[in-house]
């Protein structure tokens, strides 16, 4: 695969590297930004796993590798990380008309849009599942052992995209997921847009109707805050649990008291993400 990449920056951390790349993408039809982190082990002769790092609303590539205070450990396990954009950019990219942070620019949900005017561009799914890691196997010293996770919006990109690609991920985590967007006002408004208001599209990208269909029988490890003020009408973890024990699956979730939902909570149980990927790219 030949994809021309531009470099944006490099910067040494950790005794690994930093780095920003553009890229022209044949998935969004835009140029589209990503960052990578890849730890000093990782050489042509000793490649390294990865984990994709999946963002919440209004964030770009760089939220995550700036506040999450994610690298000097995956520099000591020998991760690379890779963290996309959460939509399509640019000019010619349609957008929220009432400019809202929950839909649009910022806000693609990990979904292939069917309906006009975002079915031209919005197809993070398929850039995350299928463009983007070719991009970055053909490119960079990795191999395809790969896990994923995020937060929020990015939570429940994870999910669904592992959920619907067991044999692509050998791990999944999300930290305050949006785990039954159907049934919350974030995902009803972009699945509206996005897909239409035939509710049975929904199903394709919501965790909880995801694990109820088809089960899962690989590792997830989930995180919310018992304080966190989109617990109720947003993310839907009681749900989601009830739906994957109802369907016979195993998660080590977690409810962590006085904790909400933003980077610092984020930043607070990282390295346990981390620690629980590792074990499980490193044992295939």
């Amino acid at each position: 695969m030949m994809t021309q990449l531009t470099q944006r920056s490099q910067t040494k951390v950790f005794e690994g590297l930093h780095a920003q790349y553009s890229h022209n993408s044949a998935a969004l039809n835009c140029t589209m930004q990503f960052a990578i982190f890849l730890p000093p082990a990782a050489s042509k002769e000793t490649p390294v796993p990865v984990l994709y790092w999946l963002s919440g609303l209004t964030c770009t590539d760089e939220n995550f590798m700036q506040k999450a205070g994610a690298l000097k450990l995956a520099a000591e396990l020998g991760i690379a990380i890779v963290a996309p954009d959460t939509s399509p950019r640019g000019d010619d990219i349609p957008d929220d008309p009432d400019q809202a942070y929950d839909f649009g620019k910022g806000a693609g949900f990990y979904l292939n849009a069917t309906q006009a005017p975002w079915h031209e561009h919005y197809h993070m799914y398929d850039y995350v599942v299928d463009e983007l890691p070719k991009i970055i196997e053909a490119e960079f010293p990795v191999t395809t052992s790969k896990s994923i996770s995020g937060h929020s919006m990015g939570g429940h990109g994870s999910l669904t995209i592992a959920l619907k690609n067991p044999q692509s991920y050998c791990s999944v985590s999300a930290l305050a997921p949006i785990a039954n967007p159907s049934n919350g006002l974030w995902g009803q408004k972009a699945f509206t847009n996005y897909l239409g208001s035939d509710r049975s599209a929904w199903h394709e990208y919501d965790a909880t109707e995801l694990i109820k269909e088809r089960g899962y029988d690989k590792p997830i490890l989930a995180d919310v805050g018992t304080a966190d003020s989109f617990e109720t009408e947003e993310l839907h973890s009681q749900t989601f649990l009830e739906a994957a024990e109802a369907a016979g699956v195993s998660i080590e979730f977690n409810f962590r008291e006085g904790y909400d939902h933003g980077f610092y909570f984020v930043a607070s149980f990282i390295e346990n993400h981390l620690h629980f990927h590792a074990k499980h790219l490193f044992a295939t």
